[in-house]
């Protein structure tokens, strides 16, 4: 293997890498497992009937349910990626999960009020990247810049693979 193709191979690799928010990341699993603690901490320390309070076992059980669920609000959050491949882009925001092809991106926008990367599609419709996010500072504009390249490259204003020049 040459070098340049393997310096082809990393400059691919790193052109289509998973795009992932990294504060957004460490501050949603951070306060999971902190939510877990505390919740469950405070579901053992209740006082019950015995200990002179009203708090029964299935009022404990419920109150660490609670906790469960909002940490995994959290973990979802912590999850959220775009993952690009040559064919398109898989956005797994906090609810839904969306395979789009490049082209039907039509736009790429990372500015006003928006905390993240939103696309206009073709449809007219606009999709949130979650996952490209402003609280990341420098590194979201790098990967909202890499996005748009990638969109440039594969989308809608490209030249189709398929047709060769004659």
């Amino acid at each position: 293997m040459s070098d340049s193709d393997a310096h082809g191979r990393a400059d691919e690799a790193k052109a289509f890498a998973v795009f992932q928010p990294r504060r957004g990341r460490v501050v949603a699993l951070g306060f999971a497992v902190a939510t877990l603690l505390l919740f469950a901490v405070i579901a053992v320390l209740l006082p019950g009937p015995a200990q002179g309070g009203t708090w029964r076992t299935g009022d404990k059980i419920f109150f660490a349910g609670v906790g469960v669920a909002i940490a995994f609000l959290l973990w979802r959050f912590a999850s959220i990626r775009a993952i690009p491949t040559r064919d398109g882009i898989s956005v797994r925001n906090l609810i839904t999960t969306r395979v789009l092809p490049w082209r039907s991106i039509v736009d790429v926008r990372f500015g006003g009020g928006d905390p993240w990367v939103t696309v206009e599609l073709d449809d007219t419709d606009t999709l949130a990247i979650m996952a490209i996010q402003k609280a990341d500072a420098e590194y979201g504009r790098s990967e909202a810049s890499r996005l748009a390249a990638l969109v440039q490259a594969l989308g809608p204003s490209a030249k189709s693979p398929d047709v060769t020049a004659g």
